[in-house]
């Protein structure tokens, strides 16, 4: 049983996500042996630069059969603003008006994911100023009414500002936000009561590589060695019990494994305020 939150939009999240940022040539291959050990989620992005989107779609069409069919998958694409692109493969007209950008990159993720709706696209980053990010927004918000997209997210939003500006000024409101989960921004703990008020989901990621201290802390070996674990999945298991959804971005089946089989132990609430604690 793989295990799912329901968003604001009442879209099915799975409670970890398989990433694909850096995966390069090994993409597909990785992207279809997640999907093999039972990821349901994958996030991606039209980003050329650190992303193989048309790889993802590959791994995914290697993946489905007559068991597994798309509409069991929750698939997560970004629009990436010309800021956080390579000059040399921008995946839209550079020179278009942002609205036709965001369509066309919208456009380009759908045949590289080979499919005819994405189950979120997010804003990889907040753009310079509201009335950017706003711009960007409304095009997505035209885009779920055409049925192309089920709902929005934004991710790299490290200024609860920012959040709740756009929160209040939008039609569909973010059902995802998706930020490094690290010590330097005090782990979000504002913007996560922020999501948590608003029934908006919250995703981690470089949630094991930015926090090597936390995994090495005595208190997360000792849980882990009381539960026949590794720290990584005490961490991630604490994670999605307070309601974040992890990504991962291992490549390697064992731990794939390992990530997914978090949910068959739980923590107690001693347990859970000793690493709440830590951080």
């Amino acid at each position: 049983m793989h295990p799912f939150c329901i968003s604001n939009n009442k879209v099915r999240v799975p409670r970890i996500i398989y990433g694909t940022a850096w995966k390069k040539s090994d993409t597909q291959r990785l992207v279809h042996l997640a999907m093999r050990n039972g990821f349901r989620g994958i996030d991606t992005a039209c980003q050329p630069k650190h992303y193989d989107e048309a790889g993802v779609g590959a791994g995914i069409a290697a993946g489905l059969n007559p068991g597994l069919t798309r509409a069991d998958l929750y698939l997560q694409t970004k629009f990436t603003s010309l800021s956080g692109q390579d000059p040399n493969r921008i995946p839209y007209d550079p020179k278009a008006p942002l609205p036709h950008q965001v369509s066309q990159s919208v456009a380009v993720s759908l045949k590289n994911l080979q499919t005819n709706y994405l189950d979120c696209v997010l804003l990889h980053s907040p753009m310079p100023t509201m009335t950017q990010n706003l711009a960007v927004w409304r095009a997505l918000e035209t885009l779920v009414d055409t049925g192309l997209i089920r709902q929005l997210g934004i991710s790299n939003c490290y200024r609860l500002e920012d959040l709740k500006g756009l929160n209040d000024a939008v039609r569909i409101k973010p059902a995802v936000v998706q930020n490094r989960f690290y010590a330097d921004t005090n782990y979000d703990f504002d913007i996560r009561a922020y999501c948590d008020q608003h029934q908006i989901i919250y995703q981690s990621f470089w949630t094991l590589s930015a926090n090597p201290q936390l995994l090495a802390n005595k208190a997360m070996i000792a849980l882990a060695s009381t539960h026949n674990r590794t720290p990584a999945q005490i961490l991630f298991r604490y994670l999605t019990q307070i309601g974040v959804v992890p990504l991962t971005g291992t490549k390697s089946e064992i731990h794939m494994r390992d990530d997914l089989s978090i949910f068959d132990f739980e923590l107690d609430n001693e347990e859970r305020s000793a690493i709440e604690e830590l951080l």
